[in-house]
């Protein structure tokens, strides 16, 4: 082995010195020699173990990782972690050590420049693989609750690596912190070894404080993203797990911190002022608000997509035999079958997804600057102590320290991630524009068959502008004419139920005050004043008034056949009397041209109107629009529908004297033909 040289040389050379006497001069070269034989040795360890430890990092990289491949990549890169980096900087660092042999004379000179050179390197690659060191153990533990899996691991590793014994993955995964915690030590030990008035001295005594410093930074860092694992976790806690953590520490605690603030906001205690921060902050929250407003707006994006995808006008009947309505079902059915499913399926997978993984990873960075807040308060409170007391306690100088860790990591991390996520951001942007010119092109490819088939497709594009315009104007047109006829239409007459035993007090109302002055009340109405009434709904009144004393036309004064007083004119809507069923028969009998008696005509319901077409009025109607017709008493009547459009059976279309429209079917009633009921008008 390697390591065994330095030993061997070291023995050789004590005793070739013992060995020798001489004149003074020689016993002063005596402890230089010495000397420089222990700095040959050292700077001999120090390449000799370099090597020994790229070649092991090697196998790692290699057969080692390779041969794990029963375990999943995620694991594999927890345990490896960034080794290939390091592979990479320690490959040219041992390169640079071995070609300093050839310069003997200036060789430790050139090795503690060397150092200098390669620190910042060495401090970026270590850092990252340390700080996922302990993430790296924890899987190691988890792999020993599964003997077989810890047997094909730990068979694997000895095949390759015999050194490492029963340790396994332990010894694999400690390798690169051991080397980097020795590189002072090595650099020390060259140092010790080196006279003080020598060239080299000065430039080996910053190489070793620079590793020394390396390392110091690599633990700082480590304890930060300890830091920042233990409060990135967003948790999702019930109120009965909340209230379950609550202890009287806990309620110290916060109890402090609010009595903090309070003296801040009130200004009884300065507030701490970081500029620096507060722009950090302040620009990482504009970022985190673009990526809520994007995700929202992509949220609404898909939702309208989706609803977009359910209509489907090219399934409907149109009526239309050819055309460019064929030609435009044959486009829209093939987009809505195959460009716009895949147009959504990408955007999904290409913006959406993205996008809320970008906020999920929003959430540690925000909650560590929350957190921030709260050690802050606590940094406050000890330093307020410290300058009244002059000293505190180890709890309060943990608190001390971990508000100090936990903002230099935001500091120091806060920028990078920033810029990472706008630079995420910004790619999310792109797809999704990229998206929508592929579905526009996409679009365009399909329809130029269908287009080519168009009538108008000879036309150039301003000559179609004004087509459509014009056939838009016209149709606008028409739509407007077709709205002021329908708003022309009344609707037909409704008639609230009458309360039970109320027909006698209909009967005094209608004969006192006649049909025109009858109203129902559409809802119940509470009385709150002196002469208001107070009325159920479905009850009949006889309008006296249509304003009330002050010229309040909101408020009409009615009789209620027993009562006066005012209800509110909105809840009233004339009463159309319904003649009783007696009176029908009474204006259906026939008068007698003889002796002979004839049967009466049987009156119909509503639903008997629909299983004939030739039925009579009851009552005479008057029109009140071009949709309708108006009837007579006895008039014969053609049903051509028993209904009206929207499928209404209160309303027929009927046929009369040539002329057809829409009357009440309550009007209507069957009767026997003529010659087998001998049927006549009433006169």
């Amino acid at each position: 082995m390697p390591q065994k040289e330095p030993a061997d040389m070291t023995d050789h050379g004590d005793d070739e010195l013992s060995s020798r006497t001489g004149s003074p001069d020689e016993e002063g070269r005596v402890p230089e020699e010495r000397s420089l034989l222990h700095q040959s040795l050292a700077v001999r360890e120090l390449i000799d173990t370099e090597v020994s430890y790229l070649h092991v990092l090697q196998l790692c990289a290699s057969d080692i990782r390779s041969h794990l491949q029963q375990l999943p990549q995620g694991d594999l890169d927890v345990l490896f972690s960034n080794i290939d980096d390091i592979i990479k900087v320690n490959s040219k660092l041992l390169h640079d050590l071995q070609e300093t042999a050839a310069r003997e004379e200036e060789q430790v000179q050139l090795i503690g420049n060397l150092f200098l050179e390669f620190q910042e390197e060495l401090e970026q690659v270590y850092k990252v693989y340390c700080a996922s060191y302990e993430q790296a153990l924890l899987l190691v533990e988890a792999y020993r609750m599964e003997p077989r899996l810890q047997r094909e691991i730990q068979d694997t590793i000895e095949a390759v690596l015999p050194q490492a014994g029963s340790s396994g993955l332990s010894f694999l995964l400690v390798i690169p912190l051991q080397r980097i915690t020795k590189y002072p030590l090595l650099l020390q030990k060259i140092l010790e070894n080196t006279l003080p008035d020598a060239s080299a001295y000065p430039v080996l005594q910053r190489a070793t404080s620079a590793l020394q410093d390396v390392v110091t930074n690599i633990n700082e860092y480590k304890r930060r993203k300890e830091v920042a694992s233990k409060y990135t976790k967003v948790e999702h806690l019930s109120l009965r797990e909340r209230l379950a953590r609550i202890n009287m520490h806990t309620l110290s605690k916060k109890t402090t911190r609010l009595g903090q603030l309070l003296k801040q906001e009130a200004g009884l205690i300065p507030k701490t002022e970081d500029k620096e921060f507060d722009d950090l902050e302040e620009s990482f929250h504009w970022v985190s608000l673009c990526v809520t407003e994007l995700k929202n707006n992509v949220a609404a994006y898909l939702d309208n997509l989706e609803a977009f995808l359910r209509f489907r006008p090219q399934e409907y009947d149109l009526d239309i035999p050819g055309g460019p309505v064929v030609q435009y079902c044959y486009l829209a059915r093939d987009l809505q079958l195959q460009a716009f499913p895949e147009f959504k399926q990408r955007l999904e997978a290409l913006v959406w997804q993205p996008l809320c993984s970008l906020a999920k990873a929003l959430a540690g960075p925000q909650n560590l600057i929350k957190k921030r807040l709260d050690k802050l308060l606590d940094f406050e409170r000890v330093e307020e102590k410290l300058l009244e007391v002059g000293s505190m306690t180890y709890e309060e100088e943990a608190a001390r320290h971990m508000y100090e860790a936990l903002n230099s990591l935001l500091v120091a991390e806060l920028p990078q991630f920033k810029q990472l996520a706008m630079r995420w951001l910004g790619q999310i942007l792109c797809t999704f524009v990229t998206l929508q010119r592929d579905l526009a092109k996409q679009v365009l490819q399909r329809a130029e068959g269908s287009l080519a088939q168009l009538p108008h497709h000879h036309i150039s594009d301003p000559a179609f502008r004004k087509l459509v315009e014009d056939a838009l104007g016209q149709t606008s047109h028409q739509l407007h004419a077709f709205q002021e006829n329908f708003e022309k239409v009344l609707p037909p007459p409704t008639t609230q139920p009458l309360l039970p035993g109320a027909e006698h007090q209909v009967q005094a109302l209608l004969s006192r005050y006649g049909p025109g002055k009858l109203y129902q009340v559409t809802s119940n109405i509470s009385g709150s004043g002196t002469l208001d009434l107070t009325l159920p709904r479905g009850h009949v009144v006889a309008l006296l008034q249509d304003k009330d004393t002050k010229g309040n036309s909101s408020r009409w004064l009615v009789d209620t056949g027993g009562h006066r007083g005012y209800v509110p004119a909105g809840k009233l809507e004339l009463y159309h009397v319904v003649p009783r069923e007696e009176e029908l028969r009474g204006q259906a009998r026939p008068h007698r041209d003889s002796q002979r008696q004839t049967p009466e005509p049987t009156l119909a319901s509503v639903p008997s109107v629909l299983a004939v077409t030739q039925v009579v009025a009851v009552y005479p109607f008057v029109a009140r629009s071009s949709h309708e017709v108006s009837l007579q008493a006895g008039q014969q009547v053609t049903v051509l529908e028993a209904q009206d459009k929207k499928g209404n059976p209160e309303w027929s279309l009927v046929e009369v004297n040539g002329q057809r429209g829409y009357v009440p079917s309550s009007f209507l009633a069957r009767a026997p033909g003529p010659a087998l009921w001998g049927w006549s008008l009433p006169s």
